[in-house]
């Protein structure tokens, strides 16, 4: 499993409640805890992802691997996890429910678990009727995992009290007040006071977290002081090469871009020749489409001399729209979003969003009028 595990937030596919997805007793062996648990997830994750190499973001609760240790199965869980967390691929918090919805605010990836997050819906209004950012673990009878797109509906007031009463106790009586979430930290690099902390270094290797917020400052989760801003973070995007449904390569782009891509799409593009059998290169053009990524939105256009490309939306509450061509206007290449080149031959975007695509989609966010409530103090 650990080859699937990240330190790095920009290369993953999917944010795991690794707390819940362990204690999940539906899926798997019996028993209160286990790790098995998220072999079945990382196969599932694959699956959906169409990629074997598939990398998981892993949060979780403190009390995972402290509390109760007899619950676990396989008492090597413990110190597996104890590994994972040195290693940084835990990323393990007292309470890991609010850094899983920030990161899911801040990055756009999805979030894997079988909470509702009803006690969370006054702090994040955005979950309210959020059909779209949520994946939930569901046993196959085969004794395989799927993952189901979750609509978290909209939760009632009295929901949120009873639930917020609940968290109230856990937190030990403390409610932390809530920001609006700062999309632009994500486009930073940050550095921690501690000269040998790299922690959120993108320049000593990939395990560059994205910064806690406490009272809207980024902190470091190591050493609890406040991080410096180092500069604009350089803002990528990842498209993957999918032959037949089987990935045949990935490709990350850089915003401010202009790429072509195409059988022979000269220097700086993506040419596909070497990538596929030669007997599926036929039909594509030497240039058969251009993307241009920029201020955070990826765009598309048709180039091709042999056939339309085909385009379709993908958005994750519905799943795939119907085919359309393309066309020779610029369209929005947006995630999710498939084009077929040829036959059998896809080109499709990650899943991720930019921060300003995040942003746009915010301001569009607007809870239903049921989900207005007056929670006060609770305790």
């Amino acid at each position: 499993m650990e080859e699937h595990l990240t330190t790095d937030f920009e290369e993953a596919c999917f944010l795991v409640d690794l707390s819940n997805v362990v204690r999940d007793q539906r899926l798997g062996e019996p028993g209160g805890r286990s790790l098995r648990r998220l072999a079945l997830l990382v196969d599932a994750a694959k699956q959906l992802a169409r990629d074997p190499d598939v990398k998981l973001y892993l949060v979780a609760d403190r009390s995972l691997r402290l509390g109760r240790r007899q619950e676990f199965t396989d008492p090597a869980d413990i110190g597996l996890l104890a590994r994972w967390v040195r290693l940084g691929l835990v990323e393990e918090l007292g309470d890991a429910d609010d850094r899983l919805l920030e990161l899911c605010e801040l990055t756009g990836i999805p979030v894997i678990t079988g909470d509702r997050f009803r006690g969370h819906r006054t702090a994040y209004p955005w979950l309210q009727g959020n059909a779209d950012d949520f994946l939930e673990p569901v046993p196959r009878p085969d004794g395989t995992v799927g993952l189901v797109p979750v609509d978290l509906k909209v939760a009632a007031p009295v929901e949120i009290s009873i639930k917020l009463e609940e968290d109230v106790l856990k937190r030990q009586g403390l409610l932390n007040p809530r920001r609006k979430p700062l999309f632009d930290v994500v486009n930073r690099n940050w550095r921690c006071a501690e000269r040998r902390c790299t922690l959120y270094d993108t320049r000593q290797g990939s395990a560059a977290l994205l910064p806690r917020m406490r009272r809207g400052v980024p902190t470091c989760e190591l050493h609890g002081g406040a991080l410096t801003d180092d500069g604009p973070r350089t803002a990528t995007v990842q498209l993957k090469l999918l032959l037949d449904d089987a990935l045949a390569e990935r490709f990350t782009l850089v915003d401010g871009t202009r790429v072509k891509v195409g059988r022979a799409a000269g220097e700086g593009g993506i040419s596909l020749a070497g990538l596929l059998p030669k007997e599926r290169t036929a039909g594509l053009s030497r240039v058969h489409l251009e993307l241009r990524i920029s201020g955070g939105t990826v765009h598309v256009r048709d180039r091709s001399s042999y056939g339309t490309t085909l385009w379709r939306r993908h958005p994750r509450r519905s799943g795939p729209g119907p085919w359309a061509k393309l066309g020779t206007e610029e369209r929005a290449f947006a995630g999710g979003d498939e084009l077929q080149l040829v036959e059998g031959v896809l080109l499709t975007r990650s899943g991720r969003r930019f921060p300003t695509e995040l942003a746009n989609e915010w301001q569009r966010r607007k809870p239903p009028p049921s989900a207005e409530t007056d929670v006060t103090r609770l305790v």
